[in-house]
């Protein structure tokens, strides 16, 4: 009989975070634009990820969701590494992005737009037998996505009709349509009228409620940050800055003069969920 270690003992899934990363880099021939960040996600948190321009927050985003490869370090999702993972394995994992209007399909109809996203889902592929056995119930599946983003009214339009904030909520029904354990929103109010922010803010707050998704989301309009947020990652020139609470992050005077622009901050390379600087 052998006596087994505390250090041998298996991590509570719990205890694992949704995602992370580990001295995470990407170069662009001499251009750093994601300097060895190291941070982790846990289930049921809502981290927004700010900084000035060019600071790296879209390209940290690509290299989450796959669209970029890393020139170094790791990703890791719920404990597996999926650095080297394509976008279309990654959300098949769980990992979803609204795309900022690069996957929609303007002439196909908002509904069947969702409707395609609800099938992804559920594996049914482009098989036309299975297609058109489970239409129905597909459909009676996005038509509730569409009138959670106020689509309803408009979902035999195509998507080639909508608005620009029209096609952002549409995104974002895509997004939930697929349900995956990770949302990650690009500025997912850019371009939207100030009736139209609302419904998808309440979308958001819902989700987070839910208690079981990880949210990520970059977004520049820090009142929307500080409604949604239980925690703000700062990068700057590529680096991490600070991390931590919304309102401890925000008074911190080197976040402040990252984005007032005075003396350069030295930014810190790594920190634990929470951990903060000031």
């Amino acid at each position: 009989m052998t006596s087994s270690s505390p250090h041998d003992a298996v991590p509570k899934q719990s205890d694992v975070p949704a995602l992370s990363t580990t001295s995470l880099t990407i170069r662009f021939g001499g251009h750093v634009a994601v300097n060895s960040v190291t941070t982790q996600f846990s289930p049921g948190t809502l981290t927004a990820i700010v900084g000035p321009n060019g600071a790296g927050k879209t390209t940290f985003f690509n290299l989450l969701s796959g669209q970029l490869k890393s020139t170094s370090g790791q990703i890791h999702f719920k404990g597996e590494d999926i650095t080297r993972l394509n976008v279309a394995k990654r959300t098949r994992m769980g990992i979803g992005r609204a795309f900022q209007l690069t996957n929609l399909f303007p002439q196909l109809s908002v509904i069947e737009n969702v409707r395609l996203a609800v099938q992804s889902r559920h594996r049914a592929g482009f098989n036309m037998t299975s297609m058109w056995k489970n239409r129905a119930d597909l459909i009676e599946q996005a038509n509730h996505y569409v009138a959670q983003v106020g689509l309803a009214p408009r979902s035999n339009e195509l998507a080639a009709q909508l608005s620009h904030g029209g096609k952002r909520r549409l995104e974002v029904a895509i997004l939930m349509a697929l349900e995956p354990e990770i949302f990650m929103f690009d500025e997912p109010t850019a371009g939207m009228s100030a009736d139209e922010v609302p419904l998808i803010l309440d979308q958001i707050k819902r989700l987070k409620q839910q208690g079981d998704k990880t949210i990520l989301l970059v977004e520049h309009k820090l009142n929307i940050v500080h409604s949604l947020a239980d925690r703000i990652i700062v990068l700057h020139n590529g680096e991490l800055l600070a991390d931590g609470p919304p309102a401890v992050v925000m008074r911190s005077q080197i976040v402040q003069e990252a984005y007032l622009g005075a003396k350069r901050p030295v930014a810190k390379r790594g920190t634990q969920e929470g951990q903060s600087y000031a």
